[in-house]
């Protein structure tokens, strides 16, 4: 690679993290999911993406569903009917652990990705009917729910957009947490759209952390900062993987960055596990 393709390509990831920051600002529970998932497949890709194919497709697949609740009336099988059927988008459950059922422009190219994934396309498509539009971080499998006219429906996008009843739900249920689970109130608490877009963004982290490839680990944590700057979590992550590419001013950044955090005054432990790590770490700068 030349040094003007290295500086393209630098300038590009800047300028990708800046626009999914923008797209991720301020504390509401609403975000644009399609354009925060597209701007994570920006930075996935190793080559400028025109993302503009993709909002067309997702647009056209929002018409049709518009189209068909104008002629049979708010259903949630609308959903299914065209996205499932007519686009045949399904869960990818032959390669699930393929990264790029995490990205969405390349589970938009092929039709199969995570439950996440395909809950990105389906909440965007349904809230694109006004409709109420929600994900259910449910025990084991990702689903959304769907508000019709004062009634609520679940819908299972992994699964060709199934729309689920309490006695599926609970069988779903129960092949996670055994025969004796019951469903509880705490299975239907709503997602916040940012915590959806981390959810498809750890989907690659775990994936990296499991290859122990910490160089592309440490980006996917950048890029989990910029939808949410200001989580503890990520933020010792952040320090322990740069550390471990000895890229230790990123890592006492990221450390500095977390003993700022109220959350830190709040959990003593942390805090002193925080403050020890970075103590070494800059006794190794002198």
């Amino acid at each position: 690679m030349s040094s003007s393709e290295h500086d393209s390509g630098q300038d590009r990831h800047r300028q990708g993290l800046s626009r999914l920051r923008d797209l991720c600002a301020g504390d509401g529970e609403r975000l644009d999911l399609l354009e925060a998932g597209l701007a994570l497949s920006t930075l996935h890709a190793e080559e400028r993406l025109d993302l503009v194919p993709f909002r067309q497709h997702v647009a056209a697949m929002a018409d049709e569903v518009a189209d068909l609740v104008r002629r049979r009336g708010a259903q949630p099988e609308a959903l299914a009917d065209v996205i499932a059927r007519a686009y045949a988008y399904r869960g990818d459950s032959e390669t699930y652990d393929d990264l790029q059922n995490a990205d969405l422009v390349r589970v938009i190219e092929r039709r199969k990705g995570l439950p996440v994934a395909l809950s990105i396309l389906y909440l965007h498509v349904a809230r694109a009917q006004a409709w109420q539009a929600e994900g259910l971080a449910f025990p084991g499998h990702f689903l959304i729910r769907i508000g019709i006219d004062g009634a609520r429906h679940v819908v299972d996008p992994f699964h060709d957009g199934s729309v689920r009843d309490a006695a599926e739900l609970r069988g779903l249920l129960q092949q996670v947490l055994g025969p004796g689970a019951e469903l509880k109130p705490v299975h239907f608490d709503p997602v916040p759209d940012r915590d959806v877009l981390l959810r498809l963004e750890n989907n690659v982290r775990l994936r990296l952390v499991k290859r122990e490839n910490w160089t592309e680990t440490a980006r996917s944590l950048e890029r989990m900062l910029a939808i949410a700057p200001d989580r503890p979590d990520l933020l010792f992550e952040a320090g322990q993987v740069n550390a471990r590419l000895d890229k230790r001013r990123a890592a006492i950044a990221a450390y500095e960055r977390l003993l700022a955090l109220d959350d830190a005054l709040a959990d003593p432990e942390l805090r002193h596990r925080t403050e020890t790590l970075l103590q070494e770490l800059r006794r190794g700068l002198n």
